[in-house]
């Protein structure tokens, strides 16, 4: 990867996700995505939130669920490491806790593809602005 020199080399890498962002959604005829961000801070990546990432990436597509899938940093919950954060379309955010391999393809099963709920929601503590 390249590195980043200059305001306009981060406008170029944002246009290419946008770009990119937008193929996912036209090939998914026009549908919003389901985003999940995984907490890989140093808490989360201790407590195994790569090898749950890597899943998500691998599995998702396998079972036909178009899904942006991307990192962030510290969510608060370092207790509940690894924790998600999943936004279905048009939905609040719901953050799941304790997530190993075993939960997240329930999380996928259950959750994402049958909309009921599972075992491990953290209540979210603050308020997205509107």
């Amino acid at each position: 990867m390249a590195k980043i020199k200059s305001v306009e080399d981060l406008k170029k890498i944002k246009e290419r996700i946008e770009q990119a962002n937008q193929k996912l959604i036209e090939n998914n005829n026009h549908q919003k995505l389901v985003e999940i961000k995984v907490a890989m801070a140093t808490c989360g990546i201790a407590s195994g939130a790569r090898p749950v990432m890597d899943f998500l990436i691998a599995e998702l597509p396998k079972r036909n669920i178009v899904a942006r899938v991307k990192q962030t940093g510290c969510m608060g919950y370092c207790y509940a490491e690894p924790t998600l954060e999943i936004t279905m379309p048009d939905e609040k955010p719901v953050v799941f806790g304790y997530v190993d391999l075993k939960k997240a393809d329930e999380i996928i099963e259950r959750f994402i593809k049958r909309g009921e709920l599972v075992d491990g929601i953290i209540p979210i503590n603050y308020e997205l602005a509107t």
